[in-house]
Parts: structure tokens; sequence; C-alpha cells
């Protein structure tokens, strides 16, 4: 990261107010907004205020109450998996500290706790025997977000499948459509009387891509065709999943949900201008596509016709449900050129390259990108309600005496807030924002080093302690 007075200064902070500095690769979208002047209200009176967590990154006890073992447990302990060979074992050990989270976010004014179960914890073994402690686990966070007024939003899946479940192929296994939906019916049927709203997977394009494509995640694969069967079997668990909610819980509100990223061509070259269309469809269109049934976007990227060879007898038909949101999850932008690589034909230029503001993980930081992507989704007319499910970043946190002062990462939420009201009082049906993350956790292959949380965890102590950014929402949602 650069200094922090550089970074405030290359886009336009002065003081209190903020008004973003120009862009040679975009429009400037949120001039209108006169230097973030807004408040609560201005979102309307039903717009939701969330915090999100994912199970393996946060809960710890890996082995604990009859927990089987995860893709990730297994993944993490391969030599350079991670980063700096950590695991999370422990991780902020939610597990056994939930009830002091729950408090913590309800101190925050958050009205959504957005969190998800571990497959592992419900059917250790994948499938079968279905494990008492792993249910009652649950029901205490549930009970405990009830008791605090915090309304419970639960993701199914979020990348930690049941490792014995990988070694038969997992994602690339067709039986995985019978083995999720069973494992969703199981969890629906359980809690359904208490949880309305349910988001089936998450970021699905993240964990086929990273993990059966690029080998940086579980299971750490290499394999274009093993990307490809676990697009398809990932998009039909969505449906499926989708649909066995629908069945097990009355007055569900069933959502999914995306990463995004706004693709950007460098130059108006025409070749340039092809390979960002042909990111964009991978990278924004790949899931939400057939989902809304209009298939895979094989118009743009001609490679995904290969995945026919995969489908089944009703497949086209068996990909679409009817979800009542879809939850938009954004971080940074993408700037795209040409390449001669097969498949998309496309590279990014990364923001380190381009010397733009970005996050410790190198991810631009962009805010009008958020703003293009809800108004993107907008257009599609299958699409009934927009929920900022994940938006966050990560700063070099240093804790001095019990206080951290993360002014980068405040500013960041006011620019990407802004850019959310612009596109709401453009009519763009967004009813919804879930910071990413309540607290410090384990950020996947990089470990312990990359912090989003508006709370500090101290990893050896698991001491916590509110960052500024947590007690400024504090402050703009009371």
């Amino acid at each position: 990261m650069m200094h922090r007075r550089e970074w405030l200064k290359r886009i336009g902070i002065f003081g209190t107010g903020l008004i973003l500095s120009n862009s040679m690769f975009g429009k400037i979208v949120l001039s209108q907004i006169n230097e973030l002047e807004f408040s609560k209200k201005d979102f309307g009176e039903n717009f939701l205020w969330g915090v999100a967590a994912a199970a393996y990154q946060t809960e710890g006890a890996w082995n604990v109450d009859g927990k089987g073992e995860s893709t990730w447990d297994n993944f993490s302990r391969e030599p350079k998996a991670i980063e700096r060979g950590e695991n999370a074992d422990v991780a902020a050990d939610f597990y056994h500290k939930f009830t002091e989270d729950i408090k913590m976010i309800k101190s925050l004014n958050f009205n959504v706790f957005r969190f998800s179960i571990a497959w592992t914890r419900i059917l250790p073994k994948g499938t079968g025997e279905v494990n008492q402690k792993g249910l009652d686990f649950y029901h205490r966070v549930i009970d405990a977000c009830l008791q605090e007024g915090l309304e419970p939003w639960i993701t199914l899946y979020h990348w930690d499948l049941p490792q014995v479940l990988e070694a038969q192929g997992g994602w690339k296994n067709r039986k995985i459509i019978e083995w999720f939906t069973n494992y969703v019916d199981v969890v629906t049927k359980e809690f359904g009387a208490k949880v309305k709203n349910w988001m089936v997977l998450n970021e699905p394009l993240s964990y086929t891509g990273n993990g059966y494509m690029n080998g940086i995640f579980a299971p750490g694969e290499k394999s274009l065709s093993g990307f490809m069967r676990a697009v398809h079997h990932s998009v039909l668990c969505q449906a499926e999943g989708g649909r066995v909610i629908r069945k097990n819980v009355e007055n569900a509100n069933v959502g999914t949900t995306f990463v995004t990223t706004y693709v950007e061509p460098i130059d108006s070259n025409p070749k340039n201008v092809a390979a960002a269309k042909r990111m964009d469809a991978i990278m924004n269109r790949l899931f939400v596509e057939p989902s809304l049934g209009m298939g895979y976007p094989e118009d743009t990227v001609p490679i995904l016709k290969k995945m026919r060879k995969y489908f089944e007898e009703g497949d086209e038909q068996k990909m679409a449900f009817d979800f009542d949101f879809i939850g938009v999850q954004y971080y940074f932008r993408t700037v795209a050129k040409k390449s001669v690589m097969p498949g998309m034909r496309a590279k990014e230029i990364t923001a380190e390259e381009r010397g733009v503001p970005r996050n410790e993980m190198n991810g631009e930081i962009y805010p009008e990108g958020l703003y293009h992507r809800l108004k993107a989704y907008s257009q599609y007319k299958g699409i009934k309600n927009l929920i900022v499910t994940e938006n966050g970043t990560c700063v070099p946190d240093v804790l001095e005496n019990g206080k951290i002062h993360d002014l980068e990462r405040i500013n960041y939420f006011k620019t990407h807030l802004a850019a959310i009201l612009k596109a709401k009082r453009e009519g763009v049906n967004v009813n919804g924002y879930f910071v990413w993350s309540p607290t410090d956790n384990f950020e996947w292959n990089k470990g312990f080093r990359t912090r989003f949380g508006l709370i500090y965890v101290n990893f050896e102590t698991l001491e916590r302690h509110i960052k500024d950014s947590g007690f400024w929402f504090q402050e703009f949602l009371k």
C-alpha cells in the first residue's frame, strides 16, 4: 500500500469532504453526490444494513464436536498453499466466541448478520448421518442473533466442501447435485422456521475458477475441463438448491451471490475492447445468465460451447430458477487487454502495473465500478431485487493502545455507499449493503496477513477491538 497521505491525495480527499478524482479509464459517475453528504435516511427506511462472514474463515474448531474435514482443512496443509503456511484450525474462534461477536455486531447498529453453515458440521461424511452437535451449534448462533435483534441470513455453501466428497471428484462429479440438495434439505428443514433469508452459493466463479482451473484455492487443481464441469454442476446446484429452499421454508426469501468486477479495456483498440467483453462474460455473466434461463454466454466466449458435452437431457431448463434477490459482491475493477492465451484470450493489467490506488491484495479501489455493476444487473428483466452482499477492503491495520485508526477503510465505505446511492437514485432496485467482514478472519490463501474486519482480532490472544471504521458505522447507522 502507498503512504496514507499519498493515497488520499490520489482520490481527492481534503478534510472531511470527498470528491472522486478523474480516471483515465472511466467517467466520473459520483460527482452528482455533493462531497458524500448523505445519511442513512437517504437509502430508505427498509434498506438492509448488515455484515457478512464465512464459516471456514471465522469459526475455527475444525475437528470439534464431530465436525468432518473440509477441502480447506485439507488444502491449507499443503506446502505453499497458504502464503505464510497458516491454517484456520482456530481462525477467529467464532465457534466459541459467537455470543461476543454477535453482541459487538449489534452494538455497531447493523440489523443483518449474514453467515454460512459448514457442510462438514452438519454432515461430517458429506452425506448420511446428521451430526446433532453441528445442528445445535447453529441453533445457538441463530438464537443469539434473534435475541440481539439481528436478522440471520444464511449462506448454504461458502467453499468448504467435505473432503470425502472431493475425493470422489467434488464439483466435477455430477453426483454433487444429489449430495448438495440432500444437504440443503437437511439444513432448511432444521432451521427454516427461524430463518427466512437464504443464499444458495457464495461466488461460484471463485471456487470453480480458483479451485479447479487456477489451483490457488482448494482443491488446488489446474484443469480447464475440470473447471467447466464444476461450473455446470454449480449452476445446476444453484437452481436445485433454490427449489429445495422454496419447498421447505414457508415465505422464504431466496437468493444467491456472485462475485462481480467492472471490466474495461485498457484503450479503444478493437482487439482490447473485444478482450474486455470476453473477460466480462466470464467474470460477470457466466452464472447469472443461466439462472435467468439465458444459458451460458457462448456468443462472446465460444470455448464455452465445450460445456455442452457435460449436459444431460433437461439441463437447460433445470439451470434456471426464479430468485427473489441476487447478491452482488464487489471489491475492485479489472482492466483488460488482448492475449494469445487460449480460453478468454484476454489478460488483466494489474492495479500495481497501472499505478492506481489499491488494497493490500492489489485490487484497485474503484467505487464507480460498483455503480456500473448495479446498473448492468438492473438491466436483466429476471432480476427482481439486488443486495450488495459483500463489499470491503484490506488495509495495514496497526493496533495502538487498543485502537485502530483505519481512515482508508472508512473512505472506502463512503465512496462505495455513494456509488450505491447514485444507482438507487437512478432507479436501480438495490435494497441492502453488507460489509465484509465483521471481524478480521482467515483470508483464504492469504491467511491472516490481510485484514478486512470492522473489528480487529489479535490472532494470538483472540482479543477483539472495534476499529474506527466500526465506530463510523455505529454513528452512521444509529
